[in-house]
């Protein structure tokens, strides 16, 4: 009995310090999560609410052109932040038009362009980079925020000179955050065309040219 009774007084202070260890690290989580959270905010859509979107537009003229600005959103839906993260690269398309705005005709499309994006995750690294297709622009970030940030300024994007307006004609600027689906690898093309969660284009946001 004496034993015994030494074994059980060794043992709980052990099983004691187990359990308060394991309480101290639950209320640290928890004070930590918030913060988390609002880190993570414009990464990974909370609620089931993913997608792109296009705010704050600004059409400018400057040296003899006009210089569109706008800042792009992203959401990442959990089936595209799990891709990422297995080294699937993920491509985004911001295109950019002209349109003659007709009032019995379809508008018509004058000038397009394309800025084409690649983001994607090494893990090797634990680095994400991103390139600007086209210019052979490469930067890496430490954190898919900041990689996500070099994806979201469009600044000062020669959209159509200025010596093309007609007068007493209507133009807009049209501009749309497009994923291109068909890049990726393709086991993985059949779902993304099916599951809303790869639906991370934004609609179409016009914005009129005036003289």
């Amino acid at each position: 009995m004496a034993s015994g009774y030494k074994f059980l007084s060794y043992c709980c202070p052990i099983r004691y310090l187990i359990l308060l260890k394991a309480f101290f690290l639950c209320v640290a989580l928890f004070c930590l999560s918030p913060a988390l959270s609002g880190a993570e905010e414009q990464v990974l859509g909370g609620g089931g609410s993913f997608g792109v979107d296009v705010k704050n537009v600004q059409v400018n003229r400057h040296g003899g052109a006009y210089m569109l600005s706008a800042d792009i959103v992203y959401r990442l839906s959990a089936g595209a932040m799990e891709a990422l993260q297995n080294g699937v690269p993920l491509f985004w398309d911001v295109r950019v038009k002209i349109l003659q705005q007709r009032d019995y005709w379809w508008d018509k499309t004058l000038i397009a362009n394309t800025i084409r994006y690649r983001i994607e995750y090494h893990a090797l690294l634990n680095m994400y980079r991103v390139k600007k297709e086209g210019e052979g622009e490469l930067s890496s970030f430490s954190t898919l925020p900041m990689a996500l940030d070099a994806m979201s300024a469009i600044r000062d994007f020669r959209v159509m000179d200025q010596a093309l307006y007609r007068q007493g004609e209507q133009y807009a600027v049209g501009i749309k955050v497009t994923l291109d689906r068909g890049a990726l690898p393709l086991p993985l093309r059949p779902m993304a065309y099916v599951d809303p969660q790869w639906y991370l284009s934004s609609n179409w946001t016009l914005w009129p040219l005036t003289k």
